[in-house]
């Protein structure tokens, strides 16, 4: 598929990527040391569930949104959680939500934190 489209395009693979990650902004992997997992991801999935189009608990817990979505998946070896947070072409809302998102993990809500 990305042969094809590199053909059909005439671009080479890194202005793709590119085009991809500006489309879609992602915040890449982002490790938090939480000392109960499961209670962070539900505390997350709490706070959002009334809100998301749609909720997947395939792979950890993927929610998806108008202009955004989130992963959490914790580790099978540590004390770990990693988040994954995705927009429709919006850093600006990239950062403010994994930014709240990342509170929520961090056993706050946006409304105690200082």
């Amino acid at each position: 598929k990305v042969l094809e489209m590199m053909g059909r395009t005439s671009q080479p693979l890194s202005a793709l990527v590119r085009d991809m990650q500006s489309a879609f902004p992602s915040s890449g992997e982002i490790n938090f040391t939480i000392a109960d997992p499961k209670v962070s991801i539900s505390r997350v999935h709490q706070h959002y569930q009334h809100i998301a189009h749609d909720i997947d608990w395939l792979d950890g817990l993927s929610m998806s949104f108008d202009r955004w979505r989130l992963n959490l998946r914790m580790s099978s070896t540590e004390p770990l959680v990693r988040l994954n947070v995705e927009t429709k072409g919006d850093k600006d809302l990239l950062r403010a939500k994994t930014k709240e998102v990342s509170v929520f993990l961090q056993g706050e809500t946006p409304a105690t934190r200082k």
